[in-house]
């Protein structure tokens, strides 16, 4: 019997469709990598019986980067990311081992069905499971097609199965314009971001960013917001005055008056016709009319009306709306939630797509109502040729979004609202005045959306041509022009889509990028409000090569890339192309950089200016000045040396020690009180002084032989988590004493109260782990017979065993991820295993004692 793999973006989206297509007949299991399982059951395909095997990915497969070297900043010129540094693909994420468990599911397959999403993300997924799978699949006979796409845009019944009837082939020109502008943006990105973040941070202290980042998208997306922020800065209120006037219809009504001339600029003119018109005790109706008005329901739902709607409405930012609607998709409650689509095709059935709802507890009633009635075509909007619009597909009741975008389904298929508007044209003297109101005839689709609905307005007297009314008050109010506020997401997003800036998937991405990289903060009512680094970025670009900021360069690019997807652009030749122009405006922008410079001088301080001074230098011994902004360092203005220390923590000075190699004194990192701490100094921190030292590592990863700080002196044995760490006296811990591991976030707290702990010289007989020797409170001794000292090893004395107890770090920055290939630690007390063999007896409860860790 032969095989069919079929590989679907999600393991929830392989559950649900394999669910639809076996009947629910399937035995399941997980794969090798723990997370995407495979779910098996027989079935029948080109007319033969076969083997189904439903498994997933996660996201795409591969990640494109540069090759070795280029991938250190300060080994390579970032002008040769343009072209002379070689690319490859990698896996986007190791820990899952995605290409070897493709490899170990396709092997001996005889055909393969690729259930990725169906936009051009999901094309390109295409291909990255199709290299990892064909080498090991079965050779299919000549001329036979082994290799399908299936379409489909909701996890139904209906949409699956018409989509496993109806298999394709994969696009491949889609796939290469993903390809292309993984590159661009790769090439582009990292020469900029490399350029500008090391030229600025060396020269600026209070910065306050880690990163200066440019991206051919994201830049433009900023450059939006600070066009704002200029035009509120640049905004010059003027005065203005209104003629306002009040008439009397009855004893306890009255009607104001909006002016014809609406406003005038001049004090003197406006008082003129003031005095024109308070005299007049009468106002005459100079006409009346009644006209009937509709407000359109709206067009059919895409990603970019739901992202607004999201932002504006609901109060979620884009990047979490699209999360959401993408969990609301692969469980099945709504349609593809990426389309640039506002049309229903017309075989689409939207009489089954509103059955869905005729019970919901919210809007059953409209549901039935329209359902008994008839439902009205929804309005003619855009087809872009990719999914339908976003729709409902069966009934949930607890996300906010799900709600929005039911609501806007049944108003879709409703009718319009339909209003009486009624005028009313005054004359007071020579001026004259309008009064309006409106009355609901038929609330159509704001029924449904409420908050759509035409505003209630006063009922207005019955009246005709000539008939008088007493005038009640005539003044003029003095009022003044308002600047324009700060861009809210939803404006950001209705310019970024006018302007061809990313797509409708990549939106969010730009914008939270944005937000990320401390270019703007998100204020109230989720208004962009650019900071001091975004402005002086964009006016640099501005004053340098304003095409960097302004959108045209790279809409013209997307129009390119979308033409490679049609299979009308050559992909060699608009990478080629789009990567020479950028390239001349790189090495523009590094000559122009001084530009820039001067900006940056105005709104930021050098660093010799800024910090405070914290600990000495080794080689003038002067006080060298603590940076705290991100990224945090140690600079040195006599000197001119900056030194960067470990993020995401405390910096303080220890002791007043100084390192026995370089004299400078050290520093005390530390992740809080539920965390890890370690000493280093911040010359070996960044010159490692030892072979097997690499660059970031303190004083508990030194292998300095005597030094008091190392860990050679206060090394225990090995984390009994991961494989290359080592568990480290943490000296400064005590009254709380704590043992840590200096690679992973593995915490021992240990001897509570103890006076003293010292790692000794002794090892271990049985782990050759390092012996601690402790001597504790008298008053609160756990030792038996009122003793207070005592020497054994944490892993294997029964005494020390109990007073134990293995955690995790709140919090560690990320050079203390360990991993295969980092040193193996030479302090003494390690134990060693030979290569290959496993960990003996590692517990199981990682909250127990060490215990039983070694042999």
């Amino acid at each position: 019997m032969k095989t069919v793999l079929m590989v679907a973006e999600k393991p929830s989206l392989a559950q649900s469709i394999a669910k639809i297509l076996s009947r629910g007949s399937m035995s399941s299991h997980k794969g090798l990598n723990g997370a995407c399982s495979v779910h098996e059951y027989t079935g029948t395909f080109a007319g033969q019986p076969v083997r189904f095997k439903m498994t997933s990915v996660c996201g795409h497969v591969m990640t494109l980067d540069f090759l070795g070297k280029y991938n250190k900043w300060d080994k390579v010129d970032p002008a040769e990311l343009f072209s002379q540094a070689p690319t490859e693909k990698k896996e986007a994420n190791p820990k899952l081992n995605m290409v070897k468990f493709l490899q170990v599911e396709g092997r001996g397959c005889d055909y393969i069905v690729l259930w990725l999403d169906c936009d051009k993300e999901g094309e390109n997924i295409c291909f990255e499971v199709l290299d990892a799978v064909l080498p090991v699949m079965n050779k299919a006979p000549s001329g036979e097609k082994t290799v399908f796409r299936a379409r489909f845009s909701s996890i139904t019944d209906t949409d699956i199965c018409s989509a496993m009837a109806r298999l394709g082939e994969p696009d491949h020109n889609e796939a290469l314009s993903v390809d292309a502008r993984q590159e661009l943006d790769l090439r582009i990105g990292c020469a900029f971001t490399r350029f500008q973040t090391k030229y600025f941070q060396g020269k600026y202290g209070d910065l306050d960013s880690s990163l200066i980042s440019f991206g051919p998208c994201q830049t433009p997306t900023l450059g939006f917001c600070v066009e704002r922020h200029d035009k509120i800065q640049s905004f010059k209120p003027e005065t203005y005055w209104v003629l306002q006037a009040k008439v009397n219809t009855d004893k306890d009504r009255s009607l104001l008056l909006d002016w014809d001339r609406v406003r005038v600029f001049d004090r003197e003119i406006a008082q003129m016709f003031l005095n024109l018109t308070k005299l007049e005790k009468e106002a005459q109706v100079e006409a009346t009319g009644k006209k009937e008005k509709a407000k359109q329901r709206p067009l059919a739902l895409n990603t970019v009306e739901m992202l607004r709607v999201a932002s504006s409405s609901l109060g979620m930012g884009p990047q979490h709306a699209m999360q959401t609607a993408e969990r609301l998709y692969t469980q099945g409650y709504i349609s593809y939630p990426r389309t640039e689509t506002t049309h229903y095709p017309e075989n689409f059935d939207l009489k089954g797509s509103l059955r869905q709802q005729a019970n919901h507890p919210y809007w059953a009633d409209t549901v039935k109502r329209l359902l008994a009635e008839g439902i009205n075509r929804p309005r003619k909007g855009h087809d872009a040729g990719d999914h339908p619009p976003i729709t409902p597909m069966r009934s949930a009741t607890e996300a906010e979004l799900y709600e929005y975008i039911t609501r806007h389904f049944i108003a879709t298929v409703s009718h319009d609202c339909k209003y009486l508007q009624s005028t009313i044209s005054f004359r007071i003297g020579p001026e004259l005045f309008t009064c309006s109101g409106r009355t609901v005839i038929s609330p159509g689709f704001t029924e449904i959306m409420p908050w759509q609905s035409v505003p209630l307005e006063e009922s207005l007297p019955t009246c005709q041509r000539g008939d008088t009314f007493p005038v009640g008050e005539v003044k003029v109010l003095e009022k003044q022009t308002s600047p324009p506020d700060y861009l809210t997401e939803a404006e950001l997003i209705t310019l970024m889509e006018k302007h061809g800036i990313g797509t409708d998937a990549s939106i969010p991405v730009h914008i939270n990028n944005i937000c990320q990289r401390n270019y703007v903060t998100v204020e109230s009512g989720r208004r962009l409000k650019p900071t001091n680094l975004g402005i002086v970025l964009v006016h640099g670009y501005y004053k340098i090569d304003a095409e960097l900021v302004l959108p045209t360069i790279r809409s013209a690019v997307e129009k390119q890339l979308n033409l490679i997807a049609q299979g009308k652009a050559d992909y060699r030749q608009v990478l080629g192309h789009t990567l020479d122009v950028f390239k001349r405006k790189f090495h523009y922008f590094v000559d122009s950089i001084a530009g820039m410079d001067e900006l940056m001088e105005v709104s930021f301080s050098p660093l010799a200016a800024t910090g405070k001074p914290l600990s000495r230098c080794g080689k003038c011994h002067r006080f060298m000045k603590y940076i705290q902004a991100k990224p945090s360092r140690l600079h040195c203005s006599h000197c001119d040396e900056t030194y960067t220390l470990p993020q995401n923590g405390t910096i303080k000075l220890y002791k007043e020690l100084r390192c026995p190699l370089d004299d400078f004194e050290l520093v005390l990192w530390s992740s809080g009180s539920r965390g890890k701490s370690y000493p280093l100094c911040p010359y070996c921190y960044n010159h490692p002084p030892f072979r097997d030292m690499k660059k970031g590592m303190g004083c508990n990863e030194c292998t300095h032989p005597s030094c008091q700080h190392s860990l050679s002196l206060l090394g225990i044995g090995q984390c009994v988590e991961c494989e290359s760490g080592v568990l480290v006296l943490d000296p400064t811990s005590g009254p709380k004493w704590k043992v840590a591991c200096n690679k992973c976030n593995v915490v021992a707290h240990c001897f509570e109260n103890a006076h003293r702990v010292r790692v000794s010289a002794d090892t271990c007989n049985v782990c050759e782990a390092a012996l601690l020797d402790v001597d504790f409170n008298k008053a609160k001794s756990p030792l038996p017979g009122d003793e207070t000292q005592h020497m054994g090893c944490v892993f294997c004395d029964p005494v020390f065993q109990e007073l134990v107890e293995l955690k995790h770090a709140a919090s560690c920055h990320p050079m203390h991820r360990g991993g295969p290939g980092r040193r193996q630690g030479r302090g003494r007390g390690r134990a060693r295993r030979p290569p290959g063999k496993p960990n003996p007896r590692r517990p199981k409860d990682k909250m127990s004692a060490l215990a039983a860790y070694f042999v």
